[in-house]
């Protein structure tokens, strides 16, 4: 099976900065025509602005809030106004907040489920719908016809009070991959995800900027010691939407330099 990705079309959110970016501008780089989408426009304008407007442009970007149905549709509208066809749906976009978990009155759990599990969701829904009818349209009857990806993090499986929001929309993420991936099969349309561990984004880079502390702290917990760049995801990403892992359905791969898979008390246990 092959890695290519070439003349695909790809849908990637959270592509103005950070993870997301790296991949659309990998995905660009492998051949494919990717829709940079974000709520960021001016971000989106800094970096990609420029590149479509050039004549036959294999990228374009579109502004929303994702979290509105209409956002969506009109997404999905300029999508097949630029290329005629989505085949690939990158869910990036993610929000992370601290939350206080013995305040009744914090919201942050419904504000990322809403951010980080239902505009995934929905999203997936309404491109799933125009893949299954881009293939009745083309005649395509065999074959896989699309592919989702998820990017989700190890938060869903770690357990940090002040992270609690986070954690439990990381976890629905995670099984709404797991979901999909069974509800889609049938409709030949593979879904899966990967789980980042800490990653050098925009955010993280500001969070650590006067926190030698806790940079040293997330390179400790990492067997691999350091932290990754955003560039390193977006292969793992292409394997996941190519022909590469074309009988892969409803996977979490973690992406974490090990850091799930050691116990930080020092002392063994008995």
């Amino acid at each position: 099976m092959s890695l290519s990705i070439e003349g695909k079309t790809a849908i990637v959110t959270g592509a103005a900065n950070g993870v997301g970016l790296a991949i659309a501008r990998h995905f660009v780089e492998q051949g494919a025509n990717v829709v940079f989408a974000d709520r960021d426009e001016s971000r989106l304008e800094a970096e990609v602005g420029d590149a479509q407007m050039e004549e036959g442009a294999r990228l374009h970007y579109f502004a929303g809030d994702l979290r509105e149905r209409l956002t969506i549709a009109n997404l999905l509208s300029a999508t097949i106004d630029a290329y005629d066809r989505v085949d690939i749906l990158v869910n990036a976009s993610r929000q992370m907040l601290i939350t206080d978990p013995l305040d009744a009155e914090d919201n942050s759990v419904m504000t990322l489920l809403e951010q980080n599990l239902m505009t995934a969701l929905r999203l997936s829904q309404a491109v799933a719908k125009r893949m299954i009818h881009q293939a009745a349209r083309d005649g395509q009857d065999e074959g896989i016809i699309g592919t989702i990806v998820n990017v989700g993090s190890i938060a869903g499986r770690r357990t940090q009070p002040e992270l609690l929001a986070y954690s439990i929309s990381a976890a629905a993420l995670d099984q709404a991959t797991r979901s999909l991936a069974v509800s889609l099969a049938a409709e030949r349309i593979r879904v899966n995800g990967i789980a980042l561990g800490s990653v050098m984004s925009n955010n993280l880079q500001i969070r650590l900027a006067d926190a030698e502390e806790l940079r040293q702290g997330i390179i400790d917990a990492t067997p691999l010691g350091r932290i990754a760049a955003p560039s390193e995801l977006a292969e793992t990403v292409q394997y996941l939407a190519s022909d590469a892992s074309g009988f892969m359905i409803g996977q979490v791969l973690t992406v974490d330099g090990g850091r799930t898979l050691i116990d930080p008390v020092v002392e063994p246990a008995h």
